[in-house]
């Protein structure tokens, strides 16, 4: 078990790791040491994800993990879509009551008692800890447009690269890129939308007079209703930033010994509490909000945080962990995201604990797949904590969740009802604190989703399933909205016309009432999964500032 015995020392310096029994090494080996370099000098570890896998395993003491479900249809171990089987752990943790079986009745109490126990709860167990000693970013600006176009729409961008300190390990670097677009006409400071990723561009601005780009991907997830969504967001009188999660940290379990959890690392595996890439991408989220805050064209009060997909996930968690982000559109985020944890339905736990998404957790998460160990066998229903406790984190911030159908790509496999389950359940702590939930009257364990196309969108805390695919472009006009009204942004004149006609709208009729949803054109329940979209990653687009553990009071809503 004990294949991992290290004293942390400094990337480059002499050798004073030893290794015993590494996957695919030989005792004191260190990987690839550059030309020229002496045997004796540490540098960065070069695993493969499985190798990495399997120290992190070995070093919980667990000897043989369950396999995930498969999303293929007819598999030995295919994924369960039926209902009546779907909640074998009906019964979530309380998010209002205290591990001293203490009840939580003011928002004292949340912030100073319960919500530390929750962070200390995810940070152990299922994301994993920001260490203390994270590098400083310094933000460049490497070019920059001045009345270019974003499609039609006039607007001034910049690229930035954020250069991590390496030199205490200069053998890894990191260069976190991101994109900030904001309307020429602007009359001051506007809300800025950051957002992961980015299909087929960073969104940089094209010069005046230049042609319309030809997009790789101009119809991933599409075909579309509704314009690009930096052009909705423009024509609302936002901006936007793309930021490049690759350039924080890679998708994968090769890369934690690189990127900046392998820098602070020096190279060298995980423990067990480390982070993982969801909470990298959301440290990094957290720098590129440190650049905005100085840019004069940005409201740094009005900053929020987009993602779909494991990106949705990642924007979930860094609006959990980092208090200043004002707003979040949380997009088909499923397993790891905004899906409840204890549902068996689709993608579960067990495909989190394998050695393809692993990496995006902390290594504590890998004890609840396993199957035979030296503590004996644990499984979701074991977790201290689930989804619905994520959300709340969040509060009384505005959260907004969002996911599509699986007729459009959306596929059953990230689990829609597991989402909003947890969304109801995450209700009580928005309330607690002065903001309203969805409105959902059922409790989580019969709560049922509303017909497609119908927004709850009346509270801090909101709800819409649009229906389009595995994206978020479909809900953005509507995000956009519901943001303004909290966030008391005026749009520019055109946009107000439209963004009444979506308020009016909202929840589906002329009242924004529930009582009057738009018909229900699709039957979810009676397609067999399709498989999930794969993922793109986008083309390259001071002190950590996440919540201590004992929970941050100044995390509340935005002066209004």
């Amino acid at each position: 078990m004990n294949n991992l015995l290290t004293s942390r020392i400094s990337c480059g310096s002499i050798l004073v790791t030893t290794l015993l029994a590494s996957p695919g090494m030989l005792r004191g080996q260190t990987g690839n040491l550059p030309a020229g370099a002496p045997p004796n000098v540490a540098t960065p570890i070069n695993w493969t994800a499985a190798q990495d896998h399997k120290n992190m395993m070995d070093q919980l003491g667990i000897i043989r993990l369950r396999p995930g479900p498969s999303g293929q249809p007819g598999a030995t171990n295919s994924a369960n879509y039926d209902p009546a089987k779907a909640n074998p752990f009906p019964d979530l943790p309380e998010t209002l009551t205290r591990k001293n079986g203490q009840k939580v009745t003011s928002a004292e109490m949340w912030w100073k008692q319960r919500r530390p126990e929750i962070v200390e709860d995810f940070e152990r167990e299922v994301v994993g800890r920001v260490p203390n000693n994270v590098p400083g970013v310094t933000w460049t600006v490497v070019s920059n447009i001045t009345d270019g176009l974003v499609g039609n729409l006039p607007a001034n961008g910049k690229r930035l690269v954020g250069h991590v300190d390496n030199s205490a390990c200069p053998a890894i670097t990191v260069d976190i890129r991101m994109t900030v677009v904001t309307p020429v006409k602007a009359k001051g400071p506007v809300p800025v939308l950051m957002m992961f990723g980015g299909f087929g561009g960073d969104g940089m601005p094209r010069p005046a007079g230049s042609p319309v780009p030809t997009n790789r991907f101009p119809e991933f997830g599409g075909p579309f209703k509704d314009p690009p969504s930096t052009e909705q967001l423009l024509g609302a009188g936002w901006g936007y930033a793309t930021i490049n999660p690759g350039s924080i940290q890679t998708d994968n379990g090769a890369g934690l010994t690189k990127g900046i959890i392998g820098l602070v690392n020096k190279g060298q595996p995980r423990k067990p509490d480390d982070w993982g890439s969801l909470r990298a991408w959301a440290w990094g989220a957290a720098r590129g909000l440190d650049y905005l805050e100085t840019d004069p064209a940005v409201d740094a009060k009005k900053v929020g945080i987009e993602g779909v997909s494991r990106f949705g996930k990642a924007a979930l968690v860094a609006m959990a962990f980092e208090p200043r982000f004002a707003t979040a559109l949380v997009g088909s985020s499923g397993e790891g995201g905004a899906k409840l944890h204890r549902r068996n339905f689709g993608e579960a736990v067990e495909n989190l604990t394998g050695s393809g998404e692993y990496h995006w957790m902390a290594g504590n998460f890998l004890k609840y797949g396993a199957a035979e160990s030296s503590f004996g066998s644990k499984n979701a229903g074991d977790l201290p904590v689930d989804a619905h406790m994520l959300i709340a984190l969040c509060a009384p911030r505005f959260t907004f969740i969002s996911y599509g159908v699986p007729e459009r790509g959306d596929a059953n496999w990230l689990d829609q009802q597991g989402s909003y389950m947890a969304t109801v359940a995450a209700g009580p702590v928005f309330r607690l604190l002065g903001a309203r939930d969805i409105g959902e009257k059922e409790d989580y364990r019969t709560a049922r989703m509303p017909p497609v196309n119908t927004g709850l969108l009346d509270g801090e805390l909101a709800w819409r399933q649009h229906d389009g695919g595995h994206e978020d472009r479909s809900n953005m006009k509507h995000f956009i909205a519901w943001a303004n009204r909290l966030i008391k942004h005026s749009p520019p004149p055109a946009a107000a016309a439209d963004g009444a006609a979506q308020e009016k709208s909202r929840s589906g009729g002329p009242s924004g009432s529930a009582s009057h949803p738009q018909p229900r054109t699709d039957s979810n329940s009676l397609l067999a999964h399709q498989p999930l979209l794969t993922d793109l990653l986008g083309l390259p687009a001071k002190t950590d500032h996440a919540p201590p553990p004992t929970g941050d009071p100044s995390a509340k809503r935005p002066p209004e």
